[in-house]
């Protein structure tokens, strides 16, 4: 119970975090941290569908 009370995170914390974040790489390169963040979630996404597909096929390959 008292380690769910210390990993809440409010307003404050996420400002302090991105004031800290801000510091830290610059306005600059803050936008290319966030396209490339964007882009390995994409790449995991894909990457996790095209594990799927193989199932769904294998599936419906059985059915018939």
């Amino acid at each position: 119970m008292q380690l769910l009370i210390l990993l809440t995170i409010g307003w404050p914390e996420i400002l302090l975090i991105a004031l800290i974040v801000l510091l830290l790489f610059g306005a600059k390169k803050i936008p290319e941290l966030m396209k490339s963040l964007g882009k390995g979630a994409k790449s995991f996404k894909d990457g996790m569908n095209g594990v799927e597909e193989p199932e769904i096929k294998e599936d419906k390959e059985k059915k018939e």
